[in-house]
Formats: structure tokens, C-alpha cells, sequence
């Protein structure tokens, strides 16, 4: 028989997260490696590894397709040849920028140095500077490798400028981008920030302070500050206001067209008409190129991109955060991380031991570092760098410690099985040992024939093979309550031989360990059919007894209801208003409270007695007990002293105003028409009050007030109240 309940994923999970709180070892194991992993982590040792691995996350990374908003103007080998120098003269540059401008951009950028006249043509390009007002150049911001490099003085003037200083790994590779830069407690702003404001701008987006921070927040997205051990970072250089830059595959985003084209006019106006202009340098010559994620893969030599094509990168994540949401590359804290890569080590600990396979082994961790370097590449494509090496190494390396520990324990449980067979074949009752996956290890011979099965059949076998499934699903239940809890219990059961005979049987197990701590689950069986029989008779002895007892207390308790109640209305009766009376006054003296009796007379009650017929004035009665009931408290008595007359007793009543709301309530309850058998019937009702303790301080008296009470609302015209 195959257990259907191994089968389940919810229950394979119960038994997973079971065995893996139980088993310390794992888990001490599993922590060990993490902490080495992250000590790894710590010294920078995996840092490279990282890089490369976020490099190939980029490159496997699907194309976003041509970009709309950002036109590259280059300056190639072949117009530096049609020029004739370099830097290009200024009024080469001052014709290019006017008729680019006439063109309507909606920004243009200047990714070349013009701090210094080239002529000639310098007036042009002054006055050209002059008369674009979306015109952003660039600056050299002084750091520790690079010497400052001012913007054009012109434009240093109109404040329209940013700069064009990058960030690089050790590797020599650009992963990161600047927003701002602070010199001398003034903050500067990035090329690229400032030519995605003016874009933004004319969208109603400006840069404000993120809620509750000081980051920088543009329409749909907050720019998190890179930090020093963000991703796969260790101790890196985070200062200025930098973020993870976001790279599209080059040579496939950006369309280009060179400066000779712009000068010739062979450039549609479409192509520039409301787009982000960058003008910068493609010529090799002119060593202005960077080397990204996407320079080189593992077949092909690094091959970096041009220095305006990167400040392209960097323009258009700021668009794609600012205007969807996207594109700014997420990551988890130092916790969180840390957290995660104990979660793989144990992941790796807990499929090994699980598996105690060799090539099982093998195949499972191979596809658990496939899923879990899937998962960081999809995470990826959701722009999240989660590090992928330090978990794969803990991955990897617990799983070695653990397939080494399961050899170890292989060969100890061997011979733990032998030893036990030797020891338990002396006993005479029926025992069993299991292992932590409920196979039988080891049956003694009583065992054996009380079951009717040789010990070769049932060796590595489970209750599901031999045994109902009802009464397999009980021995599994009790095991596992052993292997949870690590105390012995004894429960009794039923046990069906294979000659289909079933027995009653009680079965003490417990846990024991060997010297390497292997788990064994063992069980002593007794017969207990004649004892449970016996026992089934004194039950049934016992319960008719109880029956009988039973039915003599719902026999006392009838009586009692009907010596306290009315048998018309099921309302208290007269004795039982006395008693209930008697405990409110009692209480209300002790604790200096006010009890209210109304007395209720029914108004021509024995005319509709008299015409209508009995039977109808018991049908009023009981309508009459009901509505009252239900519009009183549930604190409050209602009860009939007989004929049509009615009490209600008012414990703890605030006030008289608070006992007038009660009266009216029950007048304006009681005189809505009834419908009796079809017949509407009305009815009013006369009402006294007395209260404890101004109108007396006994039963007979407060009674014998509220009666006088309601005799004078009778005579004042009924349908009233009135207090004594």
C-alpha cells in the first residue's frame, strides 16, 4: 500500500520543516557555513565574482528596442578628417549648435570640453551660447584622479551646465552614476541630471525631497543613495550622491547620426524635434570611451563605448524612473543578505539529507543552483541585484559537509542494527524499531508472528505495506508525536494480523539514539483485546446508570420550572417575582440604589375575555407576556400574578425620568393592535409604580403601592401610569 500522505506537498513540507528543526546538526552545520561565507563576503574576496556575474545578468538581459527621447550626435574619425582638427574650431561647433536648435530639441547637451576659444569662430559660439536656453555643457569636477575642467564661461554664467564625472570599479569598468557632486559644501549636478530636468520639466516634474528623507524624489521614483556595501560591493567609495547605474545593450538603443549629417542638413526634423540632444565624441583617436557590464563576454575581448553614449545610459535611467517607476537597480540590506545566505546553506543541508542518494544528491543541488541563479537573473529583470555567489557557494559547500556526515552516519547504523537485533530478539513481547522515515529497521521474532509475516517480507518496509490504511495513518500519527515531542507515549489501538484478525492493542514508544546520533523510534506491543472487552462492559454499565440519573434531573428541573412559572405565558410567577423581589430590594439596600415595581392591569380585558372567547384572551395573554418580554432588559423581571395582571420589577433604575421611559415604552409596545387568528384585537393598559425605598421598604407594601398606583390611572382615564 503507498502512503498517500507522502505524496502531498503540503504534507512533504510539514515533514521537511520537521525533520529540519530536529535535526540540530544540520543546522549547526548550516550556520557555520554561512558565517564563513559571509566573513568571505566581507573581505571583498567574492567581489569580482559578483561583477562578473551582474555583468552577464546585462548582457543575457533581453533589448528595450530603439529609444525616442535621445539623440547622439557623434563626432567620428571620418568628420574629424573633414574638419581638419581637433578640438573642432569654434565655429564649426557654433553652426552645428544653431542649427540643431532650430530643429526645436528639447534639450541639447554638450558632451565636449569648450572651456578655452578655439578659433576661429569664438564670437559665433559665444553668441550661439547666448541664445540657446536649453543648452547644458559640461565641467571636469576636480576628485582625487582628475584635474577640474570648468564649463564654457558663458554658460558657467547662465547656470547651465553639469558634470561629466564617472565612477570606476576596480576593474576599470563604470557600473555606477553621479547625480550630484558637493565642492566646497556646494552641490553640482551631473550632466545627464540636468538635461533629464529639463525634459522632466516640461512634464510638471520637479525634483523634491522623498517623504519622510532627503533623498532625491523624481515624480515616480526615489533615488536611493548608493552605499558602500550595496549588491556585491565591499567598502566602496559611496561618496557624492551616486546610484547603480542601469545600461541598455550598445550600439541598439540609441540612435546616432554624425556632425556632418547636421551640417549638410541631412538630418530629418523629426529626429531631433523634441528629443534630449547629446553631442560627444565616437572617434577612437579621441580616447573618450568607457568600459560598461556589456565590454566583453566570455568569447570576446572587452569592447568599451563612447563616453556620450554612456552619459546616454545614465539620462535615460533617470527618464525611466522618473516617468514609469523603473529602471533604478534595487538591493537588500546587509541583514536581509545575510539572512538569505543562511537560508541556501540550509537549503543545501536539508535536500542532501533529505536525498541520501549520491547521484540523487548530485542532480538535486545542480538543479538547486540552477533555480536559484534563475531566480536572481528574474529578479534582475525586475531591476533587483540580489548577490548570487555567496549563496551558491553556501549552497554548495553545505551540501559537501552534510554528504560527508551522511557516510559517516551510514556506516555507525549498520551496526546499531545488528546490536539491536541481538538485544530486543531476548524480549518476549512484540518490539519494533523505526527510523525517522517510519521503516521498520528491526522486529524482534515475537513481533514477526503476532504480525504472521517473515522478518525478511517486513525489513525496510512500512505500516502502509502491511496494514489498513486507517489503522496505518494512527501508527504514523503516534510516531510522529514521538519524533516532535522526544517523550515516550503509549496509546492503544488496533492491530490487524494477516490472517485479518484484529486485535486491541496498547503500544509504548520512545526515541533512542546511537553514538553518532542517529534517530530509532521504538515500539513495545501488548495484547489488550480481553482486557478492552471487559472494560466495554463496565461502560455500558455505567452509562445506563447515568441515563437513569439524567432523566430523574430533566425530571426535577420540569418541576422546579413549573412550580416558578406561569403555565399560560411561561413568564415568572407569583412566587417567583416574590423571590426575585425580595434579592433586588436586598441588593439595592446594600448598595443605596432605587428598585421600580409596576404593577400592569390589562383595560377591558374581561369584555374581550367575555366576547371573544377564552381561548382568544389566552392568545392575548401570551402576546401580551411576549412584547413585554422583549422591549424590557434582560436584567429586568416581567411576571403574572394571574388573570390580566402583570408585574415588572426595575432593579438598579437610575431615576423616575429613566423608570417614565420604561412605562411609556411598554404602553406604546402593548397598545399596538394584535393580530390574533386573523382577528386584530386592542388593548390598553393601566400602570402603578412604587419604588424602593421612597414608596416602602418590604414586598407587601411597594406591592399594595403600586397597585393603588394603578387603580388611579384607571380612574384618570386609563391607558397611563401613574406613580404612587
Amino acid at each position: 500500500m503507498i502512503n498517500d500522505q507522502t505524496k502531498s506537498p503540503i504534507r512533504l513540507w510539514k515533514q521537511l520543516k520537521e525533520q529540519a528543526l530536529e535535526e540540530r546538526r544540520i543546522f549547526i552545520t548550516s550556520f557555520s557555513i554561512a558565517v564563513c561565507v559571509i566573513l568571505l563576503r566581507l573581505t571583498g574576496l567574492l567581489q569580482s565574482w559578483e561583477w562578473a556575474t551582474l555583468d552577464l545578468f546585462f548582457r543575457l538581459r533581453p533589448s528595450t528596442g530603439i529609444e525616442d527621447r535621445i539623440l547622439i550626435v557623434g563626432i567620428d574619425e571620418e568628420n574629424l578628417r573633414k574638419v581638419g582638427q581637433w578640438p573642432i574650431p569654434d565655429r564649426v561647433m557654433a553652426e552645428l549648435l544653431q542649427k540643431l536648435h532650430s530643429l526645436q530639441p528639447r534639450a541639447i547637451g554638450l558632451d565636449i570640453y569648450r572651456d578655452l576659444p578655439v578659433e576661429p569662430g569664438h564670437a559665433q559660439l559665444h553668441e550661439a551660447f547666448q541664445e540657446i536656453p536649453n543648452l547644458i555643457a559640461i565641467e571636469k569636477v576636480k576628485d582625487r584622479t582628475n584635474p577640474e575642467v570648468p564649463p564654457p564661461p558663458a554658460l558657467k554664467q547662465k547656470n547651465q551646465f553639469g558634470f561629466n564625472n564617472v565612477v570606476l570599479d576596480a576593474d576599470g569598468k563604470v557600473r555606477r552614476s553621479l547625480l550630484y557632486w558637493w565642492v566646497n559644501n556646494q552641490p553640482h549636478q551631473s550632466f545627464a541630471l540636468r538635461l533629464a530636468l529639463i525634459h522632466l520639466k516640461t512634464q510638471g516634474i520637479e525634483p523634491q525631497a522623498a517623504k519622510g528623507t532627503t533623498h532625491l524624489q523624481l515624480g515616480k521614483a526615489v533615488f536611493v543613495p548608493f552605499e558602500t556595501n550595496d549588491g556585491g560591493y565591499v567598502r566602496a567609495d559611496a561618496a557624492g550622491y551616486q546610484i547603480l547605474a542601469n545600461f541598455q545593450k550598445p550600439g541598439k538603443t540609441f540612435p546616432t547620426v554624425s556632425i556632418a549629417d547636421v551640417l549638410a542638413n541631412q538630418v530629418p526634423a523629426e529626429l531631433v524635434r523634441d528629443r534630449i540632444v547629446l553631442i560627444g565624441s565616437t572617434a577612437v583617436s579621441l580616447n573618450d570611451f568607457f568600459y560598461t557590464p556589456f565590454s566583453g563576454d566570455l568569447i570576446e575581448s572587452a569592447q568599451p563605448i563612447p563616453g556620450v553614449e554612456l552619459q546616454a545610459n545614465f539620462l535615460l535611467q533617470i527618464l525611466n524612473a522618473a516617468e514609469t517607476g523603473r529602471g533604478l537597480i534595487k538591493v537588500w540590506p546587509d541583514s536581509l543578505e545575510w539572512l538569505w545566505i543562511y537560508i541556501c546553506s540550509c537549503l543545501g543541508a536539508i535536500l542532501i539529507w533529505r536525498s541520501r542518494s549520491a547521484t540523487k544528491s548530485i542532480s538535486i543541488i545542480l538543479l538547486a543552483g540552477a533555480v536559484l541563479t534563475t531566480s536572481s537573473y528574474i529578479l534582475f529583470l525586475a531591476d533587483w541585484w540580489i548577490p548570487l555567489i555567496p549563496p551558491l557557494l553556501s549552497l554548495f559547500a553545505s551540501a559537501i559537509a552534510i554528504t560527508s556526515y551522511i557516510a559517516h552516519l551510514k556506516e555507525e547504523l549498520k551496526r546499531s542494527k545488528e546490536f539491536l537485533q541481538n538485544v530486543i530478539n531476548a524480549i518476549p513481547d512484540p518490539v519494533f524499531v523505526k527510523d525517522k522515515q517510519h521503516r521498520w529497521i528491526v522486529l524482534n521474532d515475537a513481533y514477526c508472528q503476532f504480525l504472521g509475516y517473515p522478518l525478511s517480507d517486513l525489513r525496510d518496509k512500512s505500516d502502509y505495506d502491511f496494514f489498513p490504511k486507517h489503522e496505518a495513518d494512527i501508527f504514523w500519527q503516534q510516531e510522529e508525536l514521538v519524533f516532535q515531542g522526544g517523550k515516550p507515549i503509549e496509546h492503544e489501538e488496533e492491530f490487524t494480523d494477516a490472517k485479518g484478525k484484529t486485535h486491541l492493542i496498547a503500544t509504548k514508544r520512545s526515541l533512542h539514539k546511537d553514538a553518532v546520533g542517529n534517530l530509532f523510534l521504538v515500539g513495545v506491543m501488548r495484547d489488550i483485546t480481553e482486557r478492552k472487552q471487559l472494560e466495554e462492559e463496565l461502560k455500558r454499565t455505567a452509562a445506563e446508570l447515568v441515563n437513569s440519573n439524567n432523566e430523574l434531573k430533566i425530571s426535577e428541573d420540569r418541576l422546579r420550572y413549573l412550580a416558578y412559572h406561569d403555565s399560560l405565558t411561561g413568564l415568572p410567577n407569583r412566587k417567583l417575582f416574590s423571590e426575585r423581589l425580595n434579592q433586588s430590594l436586598d441588593w439595592a439596600n446594600d448598595n443605596q440604589q432605587l428598585v421600580a415595581l409596576l404593577f400592569l392591569d390589562l383595560d377591558g380585558f374581561k369584555q374581550i375575555n367575555d366576547t371573544k372567547g377564552h381561548d382568544m384572551g389566552d392568545l392575548l395573554l401570551q402576546s401580551v407576556a411576549g412584547r413585554l418580554s422583549r422591549c424590557l432588559r434582560g436584567s429586568d423581571t416581567v411576571s403574572r400574578l394571574g388573570g390580566d395582571e402583570f408585574t415588572v420589577i426595575l432593579p438598579a433604575i437610575p431615576g423616575e425620568s429613566e423608570i417614565e421611559k420604561v412605562a411609556e415604552k411598554i404602553l406604546e409596545t402593548i397598545t399596538r393592535p394584535f393580530e390574533l387568528n386573523g382577528q386584530i384585537i386592542a388593548i390598553t393598559l393601566s400602570i402603578g409604580i412604587s419604588v424602593f425605598p421612597r414608596n416602602g421598604n418590604d414586598i407587601e407594601t411597594l406591592i399594595k403601592n403600586a397597585d393603588a398606583a394603578m387603580y388611579r390611572a384607571k380612574q384618570q382615564g386609563k391607558n397611563k401610569y401613574e406613580f404612587f
